[in-house]
């Protein structure tokens, strides 16, 4: 099989000549891992699944901090993404946290809603970027579209999660013209990155704690699972063969029938800090494959490399020969896991289908 190939089989759940490699980490990491791999003459993996952002042309900087934050005072690296959300930065070693500011959080009308500037995301060179993407380093790799944060999230970010989830409940007709604007955005770029020739689409809203689900089934049916599904249908429309993945961190144990019902076909991270891959592929692992499952919160930082090792090969087992598992850590990987665990990763990746 070429890495396409493999790579789509796979989540088909028909088989696979190789595991691919997959994994994040923050700055402090990647630099003592590429060290340690020079100072150990290792090869630099070539990451599968390679995913393009689609560019966006968004309301200026100016625009939002006049409008929507003109009594903030933020600090120096501040920045505003494309949806006007501003995002105070954390520590240098957890970058990727921010506070956040939500521009719509004093909102009391539809119509300040529908005043409000969304991105506008272009569609020129994405084709040939993907096509540049596909063959990386002489190879024919499957290209997955970038779309985590769908609908959900892009809208509490812009809300504040309480807001929303008010209005939700209160069925205030806020909630549903602010998560319809973000779903017609949504299904734009799905079908963009469709018709350009993406081999799958990664959707994603987090839904889960680290306990329980963020919402009860009722409200999560009822409002969020139907925008999902029109996102999907029209990717689908596009081209049927398109793999959906589907990002949620935290425990989503009992949303998944409704993720599968709107046309999940691969869900990522399964947390094995409060989901049980066994368990979990034992009941739908004939519907749905997985991405994940070595842990971030566990194994990858505190557990030693065989550890890491074991985990990969169990949960492979589990999934069997036939595929329906890219194993992988289930989130960045942070300044406390050793470089020592993501090296065993790797390996384990490679040795698990030489044996």
């Amino acid at each position: 099989m070429t890495g396409r190939e493999n790579y789509i089989s796979i989540a088909r759940r028909t088989g696979y000549d190789y595991m691919p490699v997959n994994f994040n980490m923050c700055p402090s990491l990647r630099e003592k891992y590429e060290a340690y791999i020079r100072e150990h003459d290792l090869p630099l993996p070539v990451r599968e699944g390679y995913i393009p952002d689609l560019p966006a042309d968004c309301a200026d900087r100016d625009t939002f901090l006049k409008t929507y934050y003109k009594d903030k005072n933020f600090r120096p690296g501040t920045h505003i993404d494309g949806w006007g959300v501003a995002h105070e930065p954390g520590s240098a070693a957890a970058f990727h946290m921010t506070y956040m500011h939500h521009p719509m959080d004093g909102f009391d009308s539809v119509e300040q809603i529908l005043a409000y500037p969304m991105p506008e995301y272009r569609e020129e060179g994405l084709a040939e970027q993907i096509r540049q993407a596909k063959a990386l380093h002489d190879a024919d790799r499957a290209v997955i579209g970038q779309m985590q944060c769908t609908i959900w999230e892009t809208a509490w970010y812009m809300r504040g999660m309480e807001n929303l989830l008010c209005d939700m409940m209160s069925e205030d007709p806020m909630a549903e013209v602010l998560l319809d604007r973000v779903t017609d955005i949504a299904v734009r770029r799905a079908v963009s990155y469709t018709k350009a020739g993406a081999d799958g689409i990664f959707l994603g809203d987090d839904i889960g704690m680290q306990h329980t689900i963020m919402m009860g089934e009722e409200l999560y049916g009822k409002w969020l699972k139907p925008r999902l599904k029109r996102v999907i249908a029209a990717a689908k429309a596009v081209n049927p063969e398109v793999i959906i993945f589907y990002h949620s961190c935290g425990h989503v144990t009992e949303l998944i029938p409704q993720l599968i019902e709107a046309g999940v076909e691969v869900l990522n991270p399964v947390q094995p800090e409060c989901m049980d891959f066994r368990r979990i592929h034992a009941e739908y692992g004939d519907r749905l494959s997985f991405h994940g499952t070595i842990g971030t919160q566990s194994t990858m930082p505190f557990g030693t490399p065989e550890e890491v090792r074991r985990k990969v090969f169990e949960n492979l087992d589990i999934a069997g020969r036939n595929g329906g598992l890219y194993v992988c850590p289930t989130h960045m990987l942070e300044p406390e896991v050793p470089v020592e665990n993501v090296v065993a990763y790797i390996q384990a990746c490679v040795d698990y289908c030489s044996r």
